[in-house]
């Protein structure tokens, strides 16, 4: 097929699921996709196989995941707008507000459906400031306890969402400590708690069995059934970005121009400041993957190679599902990778292509 493309490998992305999968039976925790991360909804089909449902950032998500994804839809927005509130209910199952204001302000449109909280717990673990929903000054949920406890008689349910990539099952027993020694009266009187995404329970040598017994001690001793939103893990490394060399030279370096912007495919990556996965990464030539676009910066990194680039070779880009798929953008209008995905039994298909006229449809 011609690149660029994403390439959605079900092989790959099986033993997340089943890992996903063994942790609900051995906590009996729920888990719901994060539709902010990963919405490629052709693979859905595997996927409801081993989660609950779906859960959301805005209300398009809210609708994508009703229509897409069996099983449970909950609704959360950083604040939702009067005219997405009758949509929003007809789509969904659960309705989770940002903040205090926002459930009494839309009480009485909400009043039979079932509804939560975001609340902020003060703790977390990312190292980037941008992602950190614990920043100082943070707008994502409430956290003071006496400015949820006049509300509390008007939901059932809480979501904490304070993990971000963390890998640590440590941190995260001890942070859900300091969580239930803060929030514990008032987690007591919930049917439900949510506790979010961002831990990496499928990465390599994640103890899997310790954060199965931690939640289901959680569920027992505050008597809620527990969810879990996973995003990133539930996808990674199951996805790669397939590209080609279009021209090569050499500037203090050897540079190789793809057929592909970071910029554009991989803006999470940009965002940060990290760089793109090639493997092996191994070998005498080292190389700067430089994207197609006029910013100076797009750049996917710099890796190694058995033998010099020439145009015309083909690269893959590791891990380029999470954040990057849902994040993609038309900038300069470089082509938009199609979406392709290789089935259990190796056949591969396209399930989406990109052309001028979605360019075009994306602008006025």
């Amino acid at each position: 097929m011609q690149t660029p493309y994403y390439l959605i490998d079900k092989s790959r992305l099986l033993p997340n699921l089943e890992k996903i999968a063994a942790l609900r039976e051995q906590s009996g925790a729920k888990a719901l996709l994060a539709l902010k991360c990963f919405a490629t909804w052709s693979v859905f089909d595997l996927m409801s196989e081993y989660m609950d449902g779906t859960t959301s950032s805005s209300l398009f998500e809210v609708k994508l995941g009703r229509e897409k994804f069996p099983g449970e839809t909950h609704a959360y927005s950083v604040a939702w707008a009067p005219d997405e509130i009758a949509e929003m209910l007809a789509n969904s199952d659960k309705v989770i507000f940002n903040t205090a204001n926002q459930l009494r302000r839309f009480e009485a449109e909400t009043s039979g459906h079932i509804r939560g909280l975001r609340v902020n717990p003060g703790v977390s673990t990312s190292e980037f400031d941008l992602a950190d929903p614990s920043r100082p000054f943070s707008r994502l949920g409430e956290a003071d306890p006496r400015d949820i406890e006049p509300v509390a008689d008007l939901i059932s349910g809480f979501m904490f969402h304070n993990n971000c990539e963390n890998g640590s099952f440590a941190r995260f027993d001890e942070m859900l400590g300091q969580i239930e020694q803060k929030f514990g009266h008032l987690i007591r009187r919930m049917d439900w708690i949510s506790l979010g995404g961002g831990i990496h329970f499928t990465g390599e040598g994640y103890p899997l069995d310790q954060l199965a017994e931690r939640l289901k001690r959680f569920a027992g001793d505050n008597e809620v059934q527990v969810y879990l939103e996973p995003g990133e893990a539930a996808i990674t490394n199951s996805t790669t970005l397939e590209l080609t060399v279009l021209d090569t030279l050499h500037n203090g370096k050897n540079l190789a121009i793809v057929d592909s912007s970071i910029e554009a495919h991989m803006l999470d990556l940009l965002i940060y400041r990290e760089s793109a996965t090639v493997t092996p990464n191994d070998g005498p030539e080292e190389w700067m993957i430089c994207g197609k676009s006029c910013l100076a910066g797009d750049i996917f990194g710099e890796f190694r190679f058995p033998a010099p680039l020439a145009a015309g070779d083909r690269l893959s880009i590791q891990n380029a599902a999470g954040y990057t798929m849902v994040k993609k953008n038309w900038f300069n209008g470089v082509k938009m990778p199609a979406i392709a995905i290789k089935e259990l039994d190796g056949r591969v298909r396209m399930v989406r292509d990109f052309g001028y006229d979605d360019f075009a449809a994306a602008l006025s």
